[in-house]
């Protein structure tokens, strides 16, 4: 389990991670997403201690962080740093000798997934290859905790969808996994939880499908004239174009329908949303990457 307690963290006049809060429950898999800089790589940052946060807390599997605690925990970060004048090999036999539940196995396995000459120099490997050595490296001696940021990054799609396979399969089997991607795709396909940043908060989080289903929209065209909705729009959000209305359901699409169904509607539907929808309901939809 991942706990975090209102984290703060601030680059001089920037506050990048603003009192967040957020808890990954064992076996999970929780996508953070946000526009870039929103402070997704600061918040793993102060994680890993890689950062010294003003304020707040952070427990794994809950104990705080302590030097021991990264036995259990694997990362990968956004820009994979390796020795460049060892070879992959090289780097999988430290790991051998520095991590007491390595398998040798497994790292193997990964490699031959990965597709990895391991006579190779990390400095002449590609950066999809980088990334491929990074996540070797954090999942070999099969830790309790994931922290990966951009752990796709530069790979084929072929490779990503091998990445994903991986982590589904870890949370499967009991580790707790919080990563970010630019890929909305990734996430929605990987994790069973989201987090959405905005300006260095946390302003949405919780199992996705509970989150899908409190942004689904319920669509209405009436004949003639919308009639007075009995309160509706005072709590929920309603936008009426002509004679048609949108209502944001808020988890209560069943109810919104039967209701706008005895006010005479002629057609009514629940549209469903995709994360992509969740996330831009969250953060806006203008002008921004993830």
């Amino acid at each position: 389990m991942i706990a975090i307690r209102g984290l703060t963290k601030r680059y001089r006049d920037v506050l990048a991670v603003d009192e967040v809060s957020l808890e990954v429950p064992s076996g999970s898999v929780c996508g953070l997403l946000g526009r870039n800089g929103a402070g997704k790589t600061t918040t793993f940052k102060c994680l890993l201690g890689f950062a010294q946060p003003e304020r707040g807390e952070v427990r794994f599997n809950g104990v705080p962080r302590t030097p021991a605690t990264f036995a259990s925990l694997g990362y990968v970060p956004e820009r994979p740093a390796h020795y460049g004048w060892l070879t992959v090999a090289q780097h999988l036999e430290f790991a051998r000798r520095t991590q007491p539940s390595y398998d040798a196995a497994f790292a193997s396995e990964l490699l031959a997934t990965f597709r990895l000459d391991p006579r190779k120099k990390s400095s002449r490997l590609s950066k999809g290859q980088q990334t491929a050595l990074s996540l070797i490296l954090a999942l070999a001696h099969r830790p309790q905790i994931l922290i990966l940021d951009e752990p796709a990054s530069g790979l084929d799609p072929l490779m990503q969808r091998v990445v994903l396979d991986l982590l589904i399969d870890a949370g499967t089997s009991g580790a707790t996994i919080l990563l970010s991607s630019h890929q909305i795709g990734q996430i929605d396909r990987a994790a069973d939880r989201v987090a959405i940043m905005r300006d260095g908060k946390i302003v949405l989080a919780g199992v996705l499908d509970d989150l899908r289903e409190a942004a689904r929209i319920v669509e209405a065209t009436f004949i003639g004239s919308v009639p007075d909705l009995g309160g509706l729009e005072r709590t929920m959000r309603v936008e009426q174009i002509g004679t048609s209305i949108r209502v944001h359901a808020n988890s209560d699409a069943a109810a919104v329908t039967a209701r706008l169904g005895a006010l005479g509607a002629a057609g009514v539907r629940v549209v469903d949303r995709s994360l992509e929808d969740v996330f831009l309901d969250a953060v806006g939809d203008g002008e921004g990457a993830v």
